[in-house]
């Protein structure tokens, strides 16, 4: 009787067990296309992502770069300091969207140019992106609102 119960515990474990590993492995599955990694530009141009591959792209919007074509096609350059990536997004942009502004995109990259399909921008004066902030940081750009002008 003993014996019995002990087996039956280990079968309720197994299957417990096998369950909580398919259940997984569905989820995993089901966010594989959910899941867009970060990358700077700097990180762009040392390791570009395989084709295909959706990804955030974040930086500043270079100045200068700024050009709204036919439509609601606009291209820009995105920087980090230490490289810049050509942008191309056909779409309504955000209304705090501009040169010198922060913003992360998620799009592919093709023949070099970030085909974005979301431009998301800062939605205050003082807010930054964590992403990018760290970015321009690392590059030694990145400029604290509190700083004094100089």
């Amino acid at each position: 009787m003993k014996n019995l119960k002990k087996k039956r515990r280990i079968q309720i474990f197994a299957v417990a067990a096998v369950a909580l590993a398919l259940s997984t492995a569905m989820i995993g599955y089901a966010m594989r296309d959910g899941i867009n990694l970060f990358r700077s530009p700097t990180q762009v141009a040392e390791e570009p992502p395989r084709e295909g591959e959706i990804f955030r792209l974040g930086g500043l919007v270079e100045d200068g770069s700024l050009v709204r074509g036919a439509g609601t096609e606009v291209r820009f350059s995105v920087t980090d300091g230490g490289a810049t990536v050509p942008v191309r997004f056909t779409g309504v942009l955000p209304d705090l969207f501009g040169e010198n502004q922060g913003m992360i995109g998620t799009g592919t990259l093709v023949e070099g140019v970030f085909v974005a399909s979301e431009i998301l921008a800062k939605h205050d004066e003082t807010y930054m992106p964590k992403e990018v902030m760290d970015a321009l940081k690392e590059q030694g750009v990145y400029k604290s609102p509190d700083a004094p002008e100089s």
